[in-house]
C-alpha cells in the first residue's frame, strides 16, 4: 500500500508540473484515493492491482469513473513501474471478423473509435448467426433483415443508419475481398433514411460565409485554431478527419502548397494554399499552437498537448456555423467549396479529384446545387 500511495502522489505532482487544471487534479486525486482504499480493503497485491478484473470490480463497487485510473496506469507504464497499461475488454470474434477489422484499420485507415463500434456490432451479428445456426456462405438478405429487426429495435433512426452502414461494409468485404458470398448483398441493406441522399447538398451563401468568419474571435487561442480549420474546410474542401490529420511536414509555406496524404479514399493530392489560408495557419502556429514534439498541425490547447479528433473539429465548426444558419453542419463548408468550383467552371472530373472522391457518381450529386440555387433566385425564396 505504501508503494501504491507513493505512486499516486508522484502522479499528482506530475500532473501539476504538466500544467493540468486544478479541477482535473482534484477529481483525479479523489478517485485515486478511493482506488487506494479499495485495494487496501481487499488486500490486493501490487502485482494484481492493475489487472482488468480488479479494475472492473473497483468500478462496480464504487461507480467511480475509470479515466483517472487509466491515466494513472499509463503514467506508471511510462515510468516503467508496471509492465502494461489496462486494456479494455474486447469482443472475441471469429477469424473472418477479426480479418475484416484489420482490413478496416490498415487498408481503409479507420480510426480506433470507429473500429470499436464496428467490433461491437459485428459481435452481435456473429452471435445472432450462431444462435440461428446460419453460416456466412449461405447468408441471404432475409437473414440480415431479421437480424436488424431484432438488433435495431429501440434505437433511433440515425443509430440504425450507422449500424446498417457497418454491416454493409462487412458484406462488401465478404464479396469483393474474400469471395465468401456468391452475391454482393451490401446494396440491398437499405432503410428509410437512405432516401435522404436524393436531396441536393446544402451550402452557405456568400453573406453567410462572411458572417461566419466575422463571428470568430481571433484574439484567443481557440479562435485562431478554429479560424485556420474553417479556412481549410472552406478554401480546400477538406473533411474534418483530413483537417485533424494534417501535419507540419505537409505544409510548404515557400511554395504555398499543401500535400494531403491521409485522405478518406486514399487519393493523396497537392493543393495550392490560398493566401488567406496560409496566413490563418501561420497565425495559429505563431499565436496559439502549443510547443510539442507532435508533428500534427492542430493540437489540443490543454495539457497534455496532443492531436485533436474529428469530433473536436465538428464541435467548433458547429458552434460558429449554427450562429449563421441553425441547420448548418461541418460538411456544408465542403459543399460550399464544390459549389464555388462549379461556378468557376471547373470540370466534374477535376472536382472529383479535388474533393478526393473514389467515384464520379459521388461528385455528380453536386450538379444539383445549381438547380436549387436557380430556383431560389427565380422565385426569391
Amino acid at each position: 500500500m505504501k508503494r501504491l500511495k507513493q505512486a499516486v502522489d508522484d502522479y499528482l505532482l506530475w500532473m501539476i508540473s504538466s500544467g493540468y487544471v486544478d479541477k482535473t487534479i482534484k477529481r483525479n486525486e479523489k478517485i485515486l484515493n478511493h482506488f487506494v482504499c479499495f485495494t487496501q480493503r481487499h488486500k490486493i497485491n501490487w502485482k494484481y492491482v492493475f489487472c482488468s478484473q480488479n479494475i472492473d470490480q473497483f468500478h462496480k463497487s464504487t461507480r467511480c469513473e475509470l479515466t483517472a485510473v487509466r491515466g494513472f496506469c499509463r503514467y506508471l507504464v511510462k515510468q516503467k513501474r508496471i509492465v502494461a497499461p489496462i486494456e479494455k475488454e474486447k469482443y472475441q470474434l471469429a477469424n473472418i471478423y477479426e480479418a475484416y477489422l484489420h482490413y478496416d484499420a490498415t487498408a481503409r485507415q479507420v480510426n480506433n473509435r470507429r473500429i470499436k463500434s464496428i467490433r461491437r456490432v459485428l459481435a452481435a451479428f456473429e452471435d445472432y448467426l450462431e444462435n440461428k445456426k446460419i453460416k456466412l456462405t449461405v447468408l441471404t438478405i432475409e437473414h440480415i433483415d431479421a437480424f436488424f429487426a431484432e438488433f435495431n429495435c429501440g434505437f433511433s433512426p440515425a443509430t440504425c443508419k450507422v449500424y446498417r452502414s457497418i454491416i454493409r461494409g462487412f458484406l462488401s468485404y465478404l464479396y469483393h475481398q474474400r469471395q465468401i458470398l456468391k452475391r454482393d448483398l451490401a446494396p440491398l441493406v437499405v432503410g428509410a433514411p437512405m432516401f435522404a441522399k436524393a436531396k441536393p447538398p446544402t451550402f452557405l451563401r456568400a453573406v453567410e460565409i462572411k458572417r461566419l468568419f466575422d463571428s470568430i474571435d481571433c484574439c484567443s487561442q481557440t479562435g485562431l485554431r478554429t479560424y485556420a480549420m474553417l479556412q481549410l474546410a472552406y478554401t480546400l474542401g477538406l473533411r474534418p478527419m483530413e483537417i485533424c490529420r494534417l501535419t507540419l511536414d505537409e505544409i510548404s509555406f515557400r511554395k504555398a502548397e499543401l500535400c494531403i496524404n491521409m485522405r478518406k479514399c486514399h487519393n493523396p493530392l497537392k493543393l495550392p494554399l490560398p493566401e488567406i489560408t496560409t496566413k490563418a495557419i501561420a497565425a495559429y502556429i505563431i499565436g496559439a499552437r502549443p510547443q510539442s514534439a507532435h508533428r500534427t498541425l492542430f493540437l489540443s490547447l490543454l495539457p497534455p498537448y496532443g492531436p485533436i479528433t474529428p469530433t473536436t473539429v465538428n464541435h467548433h465548426f458547429k458552434v460558429h456555423m449554427q450562429k449563421v444558419n441553425p441547420a448548418a453542419t461541418a460538411y456544408w463548408l465542403r459543399h460550399t467549396y464544390a459549389q464555388n468550383l462549379l461556378q468557376a467552371g471547373v470540370s466534374l472530373y477535376e472536382i472529383k479529384e479535388l474533393m478526393g472522391h473514389d467515384s464520379i457518381e459521388s461528385t455528380r450529386k453536386y450538379l444539383l446545387i445549381h438547380i436549387k440555387l436557380m430556383r431560389e433566385v427565380l422565385f426569391d425564396e
